[in-house]
């Protein structure tokens, strides 16, 4: 496994900016501009399946998002990460349908809701939010809201009333 993750690291020299390896599991970080070309070596080197697809949202560090490319190879068995930051004013990047068709369904799940923009993707729509929903629930400054929930003979207390206001954590 580890003659493995120093292969895949090799092979990623001069393409990625980052590398963080965690017990037995290796991240590599490419800019936005260099993503397609990092997933189509990725899957040369036998990383055939995108298992997942995901973002992060850092709000207030800049850049904010975090796109995870999430990738395993079979043969011999063996996992990779690919991670792209994106800034909060300008979140699109390149889709990855051409080079792994099971990330279209992926990138609209992210699309709704973090509101990252996969440019050149066939069919980029809602997927879990209804079509009139607006903003991104998942976004940290996503507003959140109350709503009365209706009990018989019992009023309950709203959540602003029962957890404590704490002040925003500063990192």
């Amino acid at each position: 496994m580890t003659d493995r993750r120093e292969e895949v690291a090799q092979a990623f020299r001069g393409l990625a900016e980052e590398e963080v390896r965690f017990r037995d599991e290796l991240t590599l970080l490419v800019s936005r501009d260099s993503i397609r070309d990092a997933l189509v070596r990725a899957r040369d080197l036998g990383f055939l399946m995108l298992t997942d697809l995901t973002a992060v949202d850092r709000h207030p560090a800049e850049p904010r998002f975090e796109v995870v490319y999430l990738l395993t190879a079979l043969d011999p068995p063996a996992r990779l990460r690919l991670a792209m930051r994106l800034p909060g004013g300008d979140p699109t990047v390149p889709t990855a349908v051409e080079v792994y068709p099971g990330a279209n369904w992926l990138e609209r799940e992210v699309y709704d809701m973090f509101g990252i923009r996969f440019l050149g993707h066939p069919d980029l729509k809602r997927i879990l939010m209804p079509d009139d929903w607006e903003g991104h629930p998942l976004r940290k400054d996503y507003p959140l809201v109350e709503e009365p929930v209706q009990f018989f003979g019992h009023t309950p207390k709203p959540p602003s009333a029962i957890i404590p206001r704490t002040p925003p954590r500063k990192d």
